[in-house]
């Protein structure tokens, strides 16, 4: 029986024959690394571009959002649990060809284009690529809502075919090594997407974890080194999945954006 090695992210999952890795998305399938969640979608609906979240890419337009199952981290706060955390058993999907999905964003009334979203997308990059090939001919937007956790090879496979990403940056080093995440992963993914296209950023504020205003001033300095107009966005968390750490007082906040402010133009806040 052959064995693979999974290069989409950084766990590098050994996958017997029929086995499937930690994201439980990609499959062994007759010794090839194919994605099991292909075309399986859980989520489908019009969302206003703002909800990615994305501040200054076409402000004010409407995109169909859709997701799968699976995800290559197991963040203890997870907003979107209860499908990135299942598999093939467990989630409640429908299976739409690329053909069928390129149909519906194609046909949708005042619609921008495609955000996919909900769980960690990347890691099914080969759908990703055969839906923006079908609807980008057509001036449809791809955009990408994603962890960051992939490898670069899957990035550059990606970066001809998304107009806009908004990508998760976590914490520092440490908070990532507690995730069980790859820091510096993230950070590449971020630097070559914002070299290709329209970049946003999220921090998802928890206290205790990654609430420190030197560490929100090392974030922001370093992203506004790629550039001072990349938009972050600071999200206050709630109680969720795994965590009852108490939600993040408004305080914190505020006294994290003006922070951030000393270093990048646009800084935003949500769940306020």
């Amino acid at each position: 029986m052959s064995e693979l090695t999974c290069e989409v992210c950084f766990r590098h999952c050994r996958l017997k024959e029929g086995a499937v890795g930690f994201c439980r998305a990609r499959k062994n399938e007759n010794g090839v690394n194919v994605p099991a969640n292909y075309g399986r979608i859980t989520g489908l609906a019009m969302d206003p571009i703002e909800k990615k979240p994305l501040a200054r890419f076409h402000p004010g337009s409407w995109i169909l959002s859709c997701g799968f199952y699976g995800c290559n981290l197991a963040c203890p706060f997870c907003q979107n649990y209860s499908i990135s955390m299942s598999d093939e058993t467990t989630a409640d999907y429908e299976t739409v060809s690329a053909e069928r999905l390129a149909d519906l964003i194609l046909n949708a009334k005042n619609n921008l284009g495609i955000a996919f979203t909900y769980n960690e997308m990347m890691i099914s990059y080969e759908y990703i690529l055969d839906v923006a090939g079908r609807i980008r001919p057509h001036g449809k937007k791809v955009v990408l809502v994603s962890n960051g956790c992939v490898s670069e090879p899957i990035v550059r496979k990606l970066l001809p075919v998304i107009d806009a990403a908004n990508i998760d940056l976590k914490g520092d080093r440490e908070f990532y090594r507690e995730l069980s995440g790859d820091y510096d992963s993230v950070k590449n993914t971020i630097a070559l997407l914002s070299s290709s296209c329209h970049v946003e950023v999220t921090t998802l504020v928890i206290p205790g974890k990654n609430d420190r205003l030197d560490w929100i001033r090392e974030e922001a300095r370093w992203l506004a080194s790629l550039n001072p107009d990349l938009p972050l966005h600071l999200s206050r968390y709630f109680p969720r999945y795994r965590y009852t750490i108490p939600p993040t007082p408004a305080e914190t906040i505020f006294a994290m954006k003006k922070a951030a402010e000393e270093y990048l133009r646009y800084v935003y806040t949500g769940n306020l």
